[in-house]
């Protein structure tokens, strides 16, 4: 009731200038106690996924809060888990303005904002200062800067300095708004990625006396084939999960909607089925072997359900978060 009320009001701001407004005004309630009032009687719903004790399987997927600013206030809406990031080493401003677009006849969002960011130094003092007890999720990316054969350094980086902070690591290789990301999809360059990777999780485990599981994050646009080499190397590798999916760079069905044509990812509504069927291949070919987390296109509690029954362990939301607010959490949280 108080977010339909309230909705209406922040889609007359400009996109980012709300994300910012609803960020700072949610961090003031919560500083003064008062989201326990507007958010309350949250479901127990535990699970152990990847080894890590959730209580319950909704989470806020990564974007909303980049650098971890707002952490403990967003987790008192309920959420099982939260992600932070995109981060990357360096700071970086992200793409020019405007690079967010509502479209709401077909509650989605197109967004083309680039990892914009602080630089994961900030973010590990942000975490730190979040004193945060329950699961977090850090999300990791190279600068755009970065020549694509270099991405592995960045990608290393980040994982060391964030590794003692986070519940789990997820690796941002899909999103379509920094130059060649994707290409990172490929066999040879994932091949290099993963292994890195995992020799560095092995060092690390050993260093920190802590096992914190590494989450690759793919894209709805994949091909077949590049999907099922993909799903071959999250088992060779021994990933601990997935999340399925990132924004999609398809315009299907946004014929004549305004702010369709604009560059960037576009989430919501539109991106539900694409990441819905990525979700039933990668279920089909894991076997329950790698976990998977459905993130994309998750715009009611059953969303969730066919998600869910396509083989997702975790749910994963934000734009329906801004579309329907909080008592979103609650809905797909009942159905589990």
């Amino acid at each position: 009731m108080f977010y339909s009320l309230l909705r209406p009001i922040l889609f007359v701001l400009p996109p980012e200038t709300a994300h910012k407004v609803t960020l700072i005004n949610l961090n003031v309630l919560y500083k003064l106690g008062l989201t326990k009032l507007f958010f309350r009687n949250i479901p127990y719903a535990p699970c152990t996924i990847m080894g890590l004790d959730f209580p319950n399987p909704v989470g806020l997927a990564a974007g909303m809060d980049k650098d971890g600013e707002y952490i403990g206030s967003l987790a008192s809406l309920g959420f099982g888990f939260i992600e932070v990031g995109t981060v990357t080493p360096r700071p970086q401003t992200g793409n020019p303005y405007p690079r967010l677009f509502r479209l709401p006849k077909k509650q989605a969002i197109i967004n083309r904002m680039g990892f914009n960011n602080k630089g994961v130094d900030n973010l590990v003092t942000n975490i730190q200062k979040a004193h945060f007890k329950g699961i977090l999720g850090v999300n990791i990316g190279k600068n755009a800067d970065t020549p694509l054969e270099n991405a592995v350094d960045d990608y290393l980086f980040c994982l060391h300095k964030v590794y003692p902070h986070a519940d789990y690591v997820a690796i941002n290789i899909s999103s379509p708004n920094t130059p060649d990301l994707r290409k990172l999809q490929q066999e040879g360059e994932l091949d290099k990625l993963l292994s890195a990777l995992k020799q560095a999780q092995q060092q690390l485990t050993e260093q920190h006396d802590k096992y914190v599981p590494i989450v690759l994050k793919i894209a709805p646009d994949v091909t077949t084939s590049d999907l099922d080499k993909i799903m071959d190397k999250l088992l060779a590798y021994s990933i601990d999960g997935v999340i399925s999916t990132n924004t999609t760079t398809s315009r299907k069905g946004l014929k004549n909607v305004a702010h369709a044509d604009e560059a960037g990812g576009l989430s919501g509504t539109p991106l539900s089925d694409s990441a819905t069927f990525i979700i039933k291949q990668l279920h089909a070919k894991l076997q329950g072997k790698i976990p998977i987390i459905a993130a994309g296109g998750v715009m009611s509690a059953l969303d969730a359900q066919e998600k869910r029954l396509a083989g997702a362990n975790l749910i994963q939301i934000y734009t329906g978060l801004i579309y329907r607010g909080p008592r979103l959490i609650k809905e797909i949280i009942n159905i589990f």
